[in-house]
Protein backbone atom coordinates (compact mmCIF):
# COMPACT_ATOMS: atom_id res chain seq x y z
CA UNK A 1 0.00 0.00 0.00
CA UNK A 2 1.65 3.22 -0.49
CA UNK A 3 2.06 6.44 1.50
CA UNK A 4 -0.69 8.43 -0.12
CA UNK A 5 -3.76 5.51 0.28
CA UNK A 6 -2.44 5.52 3.70
CA UNK A 7 -2.78 9.09 4.04
CA UNK A 8 -6.27 9.21 2.11
CA UNK A 9 -7.39 6.41 4.73
CA UNK A 10 -6.65 7.90 7.67
CA UNK A 11 -7.81 11.13 6.28
CA UNK A 12 -11.08 9.59 5.69
CA UNK A 13 -10.90 7.70 9.29
CA UNK A 14 -10.45 11.51 10.65
CA UNK A 15 -13.11 12.90 8.87
CA UNK A 16 -15.88 9.80 10.81
CA UNK A 17 -14.07 10.69 14.07
CA UNK A 18 -14.75 14.22 13.84
CA UNK A 19 -18.50 13.67 12.63
CA UNK A 20 -18.81 10.97 15.57
CA UNK A 21 -17.11 13.59 18.18
CA UNK A 22 -19.30 16.30 16.75
CA UNK A 23 -22.38 14.54 17.46
CA UNK A 24 -21.40 13.19 20.83
CA UNK A 25 -21.05 16.84 21.99
CA UNK A 26 -24.15 17.59 20.58
CA UNK A 27 -25.90 14.85 22.25
CA UNK A 28 -24.00 16.81 25.80
CA UNK A 29 -24.39 19.88 24.81
CA UNK A 30 -28.45 19.02 24.89
CA UNK A 31 -28.19 17.75 28.05
CA UNK A 32 -26.53 20.53 29.42
CA UNK A 33 -28.91 23.16 27.90
CA UNK A 34 -31.69 20.82 29.64
CA UNK A 35 -30.77 21.70 33.10
CA UNK A 36 -27.98 19.23 33.56
CA UNK A 37 -24.68 20.83 35.22
CA UNK A 38 -21.04 19.84 34.78
CA UNK A 39 -20.59 19.43 31.45
CA UNK A 40 -18.04 22.76 31.10
CA UNK A 41 -17.01 22.17 34.56
CA UNK A 42 -17.56 25.72 36.15
CA UNK A 43 -18.28 24.19 39.60
CA UNK A 44 -16.24 21.97 41.95
CA UNK A 45 -19.11 19.82 43.33
CA UNK A 46 -17.92 16.17 43.46
CA UNK A 47 -20.82 14.63 42.41
CA UNK A 48 -21.15 16.58 39.32
CA UNK A 49 -17.47 15.82 38.16
CA UNK A 50 -18.33 12.51 38.65
CA UNK A 51 -21.77 12.42 36.87
CA UNK A 52 -19.88 14.32 33.99
CA UNK A 53 -16.47 12.52 33.79
CA UNK A 54 -17.23 9.65 31.56
CA UNK A 55 -19.00 11.95 28.60
CA UNK A 56 -15.86 14.68 29.35
CA UNK A 57 -13.42 11.89 28.87
CA UNK A 58 -14.64 10.06 25.86
CA UNK A 59 -14.60 13.71 24.51
CA UNK A 60 -11.53 14.57 25.31
CA UNK A 61 -10.10 11.19 24.20
CA UNK A 62 -11.73 11.09 20.84
CA UNK A 63 -10.29 15.12 20.10
CA UNK A 64 -6.75 13.48 21.21
CA UNK A 65 -6.58 11.32 18.56
CA UNK A 66 -8.23 13.43 15.95
CA UNK A 67 -5.11 15.72 16.90
CA UNK A 68 -3.15 13.34 16.55
CA UNK A 69 -4.48 12.24 12.98
CA UNK A 70 -4.34 15.95 12.02
CA UNK A 71 -0.95 15.79 13.36
CA UNK A 72 0.09 12.90 10.80
CA UNK A 73 -1.54 14.64 8.09
CA UNK A 74 -0.14 17.98 8.28
CA UNK A 75 -3.23 19.62 9.19
CA UNK A 76 -4.29 22.38 12.39
CA UNK A 77 -5.74 20.84 15.56
CA UNK A 78 -8.96 20.23 15.77
CA UNK A 79 -10.74 23.65 16.71
CA UNK A 80 -14.34 22.18 17.77
CA UNK A 81 -12.26 20.18 20.42
CA UNK A 82 -9.89 23.00 21.32
CA UNK A 83 -12.87 25.54 21.68
CA UNK A 84 -14.52 22.83 23.98
CA UNK A 85 -11.40 22.39 26.11
CA UNK A 86 -11.15 26.19 26.33
CA UNK A 87 -14.67 26.79 27.68
CA UNK A 88 -14.05 24.49 30.69
CA UNK A 89 -13.12 24.96 33.76
CA UNK A 90 -14.04 27.72 36.68
CA UNK A 91 -15.60 31.32 35.84
CA UNK A 92 -16.32 34.37 37.10
CA UNK A 93 -19.35 34.47 39.22
CA UNK A 94 -21.27 36.50 36.97
CA UNK A 95 -20.96 34.07 33.93
CA UNK A 96 -23.40 32.69 32.10
CA UNK A 97 -24.54 29.16 34.37
CA UNK A 98 -23.86 25.97 32.27
CA UNK A 99 -27.20 25.20 30.82
CA UNK A 100 -27.40 28.92 29.23
CA UNK A 101 -23.80 28.09 27.86
CA UNK A 102 -24.55 24.90 26.40
CA UNK A 103 -27.75 26.76 24.44
CA UNK A 104 -25.36 29.22 22.79
CA UNK A 105 -23.53 26.41 21.39
CA UNK A 106 -26.11 24.75 20.38
CA UNK A 107 -26.89 27.90 18.17
CA UNK A 108 -23.37 28.20 17.50
CA UNK A 109 -23.56 25.43 16.00
CA UNK A 110 -27.03 25.73 13.93
CA UNK A 111 -28.05 22.62 15.71
CA UNK A 112 -31.92 22.51 17.98
CA UNK A 113 -32.35 21.96 21.75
Amino acid sequence: MSRADRLARLDARRLELEAEYEDALIDALRKSAAGSWGLFGHNQDRWTRANWAPVVTDLCDRGEEIDRMRDQLGLQPFALHAQFEASRGPVASNAPGEPKQAKAWLERLGKDI
